[in-house]
């Protein structure tokens, strides 16, 4: 009877928990059990690790071989076992030594011929092992620099069983140079930052969209076909700052897990840009799938921009859902097989049409559309979805006069740098709180901060008392008031801050 020990790591969401691999053999009739709540992927790996093992000139044990995964109560899922299987089964039939890999956390896939392929979630599930006290990490050579972005970790790339089990003293040859499979990135290439210089006109649009960078606002333009929403849309994370190391750390972590990480380049320093087409099923936009759900584009969007364009045309389903990551930064989703929670704490960018022809702004002289059908392609943006969006601007054509006579605007360096200035001071003010922008701060420390001053609030309580605010509402203005105070250089906002931000709250509809 033969008993080996390593460890693995099972991630949920984000979060990972150490799982001890135990391998017993006894001297019985041969065959190969795995127990411990494996999905599908997971019990396929008996026959991954056997051919495996055969592959690497290894004998395979002519045993009854029984592999735990413990915590036996917490489902396991993947291919990333693999490798800690085969680690624990071998040092059980004697070919490793069992005190030399009991406290190392094995990860990788392996294929038929023995070589280990690169998984999924190696960034999050690294950072648990070193949380957890176990430094030692051995990864799929594919996989070595992304875990080595992780501060205290001692990463062991490996491209075969062979060259693992020979590096733990197995009396075997020294295996040749395998070549490593390269890791594959789903995801696409992230593109450079475009230019805000390059819109032309749109002053207005453009101003609002340098308010909703400095205070992380969400935001939502109105206006016809080819009056460059989309292109607006695509030149907000160009404003934003970098990410901090932690949120470096958290949105490289999702990418990770969703295999549209580069590791290449190291840790995303640039906010995500999301744009998920208007047919995706709720399951891309807000996570999902079969056993453990993924983090989807919302996840994905973590700390950067969900840009949603024709937003009417989505399901009404998938924009229900980013109702819950609106309001608290993160995502919740239950299966049957476990839940997990994922960070979803982006800026919500939301293009539409006045109508279906496009025509019906302004006067909306031209606009060729039934009354029914303008309320019902407007009525797929619920209420409650748009009373959490901050800035609501209408976007018109351009005039040629306008065109010409702006000449070139300003570049996205000059807005950028007003914009960090605009977050340095929120930062400086928000010191010690659980909020970074004045987007996060909840409406009752604004109301304490501003003081019992009634005069500033004589607008906002005029279109509360007609129904053109909620209270939701009004803290919304509020939080666009600071970050417009902010910008000026002021240290509170004054009634002229309240009355623009109430203006961006409603498009001027309604205000008298």
């Amino acid at each position: 009877m033969g008993l080996g020990r390593t460890l693995g790591v099972s991630l949920l969401g984000l979060a990972g928990h150490i799982i001890e691999v135990e391998a017993h053999l006894a001297a019985s009739v041969p065959g190969f059990s795995l127990v411990g709540l494996p999905d599908a992927a997971l019990a396929e790996s008996r026959d991954r690790v056997r051919a495996a093992v055969t592959s690497s000139a290894i004998d395979w044990p002519q045993r009854k071989i029984t592999v735990n995964l413990s915590p036996a109560s917490l489902p396991k899922s993947g291919s990333g076992f693999d490798l800690a299987i085969a680690v624990a089964m071998l040092a059980g039939a004697g070919v490793l030594d069992v005190s030399r890999v009991a406290d190392i956390v094995h990860l990788g896939e392996l294929g038929l011929d023995g070589r280990l392929r690169p998984v999924r979630g190696v960034l999050p599930a690294v950072i648990a092992a070193v949380a957890a006290g176990y430094p030692r990490v051995v990864v799929p050579a594919a996989n070595a620099a992304e875990a080595a972005l992780v501060p205290g970790a001692l990463v062991l790339g490996a491209a075969s069983l062979a060259e693992v089990a020979w590096r733990y003293g197995a009396d075997i040859a020294q295996p040749p140079a395998a070549v490593p499979v390269p890791a594959v990135v789903a995801g696409r290439a992230a593109p450079p930052d475009a230019d805000l210089a390059e819109v032309l006109g749109q002053h207005q649009a453009r101003a609002a969209l340098e308010v909703a960078a400095a205070g992380g606002h969400h935001l939502l333009m109105v206006g016809p076909p080819g009056t460059g929403k989309t292109m607006l849309a695509a030149r907000l994370p160009g404003l934003l700052p970098d990410l901090t190391e932690s949120e470096a750390v958290e949105v490289t972590a999702v990418h990770s897990i969703a295999g549209t990480f580069d590791p290449g380049g190291g840790l995303m320093r640039r906010p995500p840009f999301e744009d998920p087409h208007h047919t995706a099923t709720p399951a891309a936009v807000v996570g999902g799938g079969s056993g453990i759900p993924r983090p989807g584009a919302a996840s994905r969007a973590h700390r950067g921009v969900l840009f949603m364009d024709e937003a009417p045309e989505f399901s009404p389903r998938v924009l229900e859902t980013l109702r819950q990551p609106l309001e608290h930064g993160e995502l919740v989703i239950h299966r049957a097989g476990g839940s997990a929670r994922y960070p979803a704490r982006f800026q919500l960018v939301l293009a539409a049409n006045p109508c279906p022809c496009g025509k019906a702004i302004g006067k909306g002289l031209e606009c060729t559309c039934q009354p029914m059908a303008r309320r019902r392609y407007w009525a797929r943006l619920s209420g409650p979805l748009l009373d959490r969006v901050d800035l609501q601007v209408e976007v018109h054509q351009a005039s040629r006069a306008e065109i010409d006579g702006a000449g070139r605007g300003e570049c996205s360096a000059a807005v950028a740098g007003r914009v960090a200035a605009a977050r340095r001071v929120q930062a400086d003010r928000l010191a010690g709180t659980p909020w970074r922008t004045n987007a996060e701060v909840p409406g009752h420390w604004i109301r304490s901060v501003l003081g019992a001053d009634r005069s500033l609030m004589v607008d906002l309580d005029r279109a509360l008392d007609r129904g053109v605010l909620s209270l939701r509402g009004v803290d919304r203005v509020l939080r666009v008031a600071w970050t417009l105070a902010d910008l000026a250089g002021r240290t509170a906002p004054g009634r002229a801050e309240i009355g623009q931000g109430l203006l961006l709250r409603t498009r001027g509809q309604g205000v008298a």
